[in-house]
């Protein structure tokens, strides 16, 4: 159980260095002073960030008229499932992964209170999502799991801080799902009740492995009701 910790501890600042300033086409990460909330939306395996834009669009309720959003893409890399081929992957699957707190903390800086910050991913993405959320210090507005997995055991528990125990969880599964299981994503909550975090599971018949706008629009109104006012 230790030495679980201890590898996720030292996973940290080496895999986020990469990810943040090694990406084929880096964009410098300029905090928004403007930005009322802030949502980073990571993708899935083989997928990139800008291919996951267009999703914000779907988002046009005024309060998300100040958000800013942000849809990194992962760097290349080898991933064991798919033999071996190099493809954009924020982590091999059967490695431990880490949080995108730098993001974060970067827009927290800037003025975005945050209970406004929401976490949300896809498949491998919706995996960081969690560890993101968990092992982040400090209250988040919300982490949304979209066709995602557990991606490390009951040893990560001793991480979770008081504070990170209060972020709530928004969890998607399609009941078609056959990359990621359905019994993979209801494994989430009793694994997030041992940490005393809240989640949200909602199951949709005959989605497979996509999110489609039924999942969006449930995402929009979790947001909404998880926004904090602006002081």
């Amino acid at each position: 159980m230790k030495s679980t910790v201890f590898l996720i501890a030292a996973t940290f600042g080496i895999t986020i260095s990469f990810v943040l300033f090694n990406q084929q086409n880096p964009a410098p990460i300029k905090p928004d002073p403007m930005a009322r909330s802030f949502v980073l939306w990571l993708h899935g395996l083989g997928d990139s960030g800008p291919a996951n834009e267009p999703i914000k669009t779907l988002f046009t309720s005024p309060e998300f008229s100040k958000t800013k959003w942000y849809f990194p893409s992962a760097p290349s890399n080898p991933v064991t499932c798919n033999y071996g081929a190099v493809m954009p992957s924020w982590f091999d699957i059967a490695e431990i992964p880490v949080t995108a707190d730098a993001m974060i903390d970067k827009e927290i800086a800037a003025g975005v209170n945050p209970s406004n910050v929401f976490v949300c991913g896809f498949s491998q993405g919706g995996a960081l999502t969690l560890a993101s959320v968990l092992l982040y210090p400090k209250s988040l507005g919300g982490g949304a799991v979209f066709s995602g997995w557990v991606p490390f055991n009951s040893s990560i528990l001793e991480r979770v801080t008081p504070e990170a125990r209060k972020t709530p969880i928004l969890w998607s599964h399609g009941m078609a799902d056959r990359t990621v299981l359905f019994e993979a994503g209801q494994a989430g909550p009793p694994f997030l009740e041992k940490a005393g975090v809240s989640c949200e599971f909602k199951a949709y018949s005959g989605l497979g492995h996509s999110i489609n706008n039924e999942e969006l629009r449930s995402l929009e109104s979790w947001i909404k009701c998880h926004l904090q006012s602006s002081s």
